[in-house]
């Protein structure tokens, strides 16, 4: 299979794409054409079906998966390509994987790993709360792990949240090392559970978009709501302690413009936010890297995440 991003001006096409967006238009002169948007895990591009459509053409929609026979063309500085025939695809014709973006890890590896944290948690009640979550709940942990952690920010990808959640857990667990302040049991708890509100606040692939709850209220008061109603159901859970984590989840943005309710008040919410702040920026590089050649050394352009011009570092001779 050859991928959209490998797509030259000339390239006669006929490979199966994921079919994102189709819609009926009509040029100035009133000529009716089908404007679809193919997608598959390196990127999107516009196709255009013209009249009079073959035999075939109209049998399929949204969200399916089509063989498309047509040729790449260049229009306004962009490609775009220009279609003759279509296929819809039976499942089974098809490897899913080959269509959206996804992390290069393994998930059970890696949820096996978030997981094992919390064997390591020794107040009673935190451990509980978090083998409710993620132990006891199978529903949310097969969601958990598939879904993105944004929709087009770092980690917009199939296994991005799980992938993100445990970097962060990881960082956490690094600074109880070295700074004997801070409350391990309290930090880990708040790394594992500071996006939960994600699984809610997004739709699954392949939509992957902000849901109604997720517009109007957002991850991080979701998390917290999560949480409360969760702790509610173990008996004699410290109202302080709850408060306090559910502080970490609302602060955990670090600033009011960045959308957290609260700023940090608690050296853990603190290191919560570093963490976070900390992947959520080295993994928005590897993105931009990815998206570049390895053996280009040139200024990259203004970054607005960064409010900088970026520019990958000079090898080592």
């Amino acid at each position: 299979m050859r991928f959209i991003r490998d797509f030259k001006d000339g390239d006669m096409v006929r490979d199966i794409f994921f079919c994102k967006q189709k819609v009926f238009a009509e040029t100035k002169n009133g000529k009716t054409y089908l404007s679809l948007q193919l997608q598959d895990k390196t990127g999107v591009i516009d196709a255009k079906v013209w009249e009079p459509y073959s035999p075939g053409i109209r049998d399929f929609e949204a969200f399916d998966y089509i063989e498309v026979h047509g040729k790449v063309t260049t229009f306004a500085g962009s490609l775009q390509m220009s279609v003759d025939q279509i296929y819809k695809m039976d499942e089974g014709e098809y490897d899913p994987a080959n269509y959206f973006p996804c992390t290069d890890k393994d998930t059970e590896v890696m949820y096996g790993q978030l997981t094992g944290f919390i064997a390591t948690v020794k107040t009673p009640c935190l451990r509980k709360l978090l083998e409710k979550v993620f132990v006891e709940d199978k529903q949310f942990a097969e969601r958990f792990k598939k879904h993105s952690a944004a929709k087009s920010m770092h980690h917009g990808f199939i296994g991005g949240l799980l992938e993100h959640t445990l970097s962060v857990t990881k960082l956490c667990d690094y600074y109880c090392t070295q700074y004997d302040i801070l409350n391990r049991d309290l930090l880990i708890a708040a790394a594992m559970l500071h996006d939960m509100g994600k699984v809610y606040e997004l739709s699954s692939f392949p939509t992957n978009d902000y849901t109604d709850e997720g517009q109007l209220i957002g991850h991080i008061v979701m998390g917290s709501e999560k949480v409360t109603e969760l702790a509610r159901d173990i008996e004699g859970f410290p109202v302080k302690l709850l408060n306090e984590l559910k502080h970490c989840i609302l602060a955990h943005h670090g600033e009011l413009e960045y959308g957290s309710p609260k700023k940090p008040a608690l050296v853990e919410a603190i290191a919560l936010n570093f963490a976070d702040n900390t992947d959520a920026k080295m993994q928005t590089f590897k993105e931009i890297f990815a998206g570049v050649s390895k053996d280009n050394s040139e200024w990259l352009g203004y970054n607005r995440a960064f409010e900088s011009n970026l520019r990958r570092t000079t090898p080592m001779e």
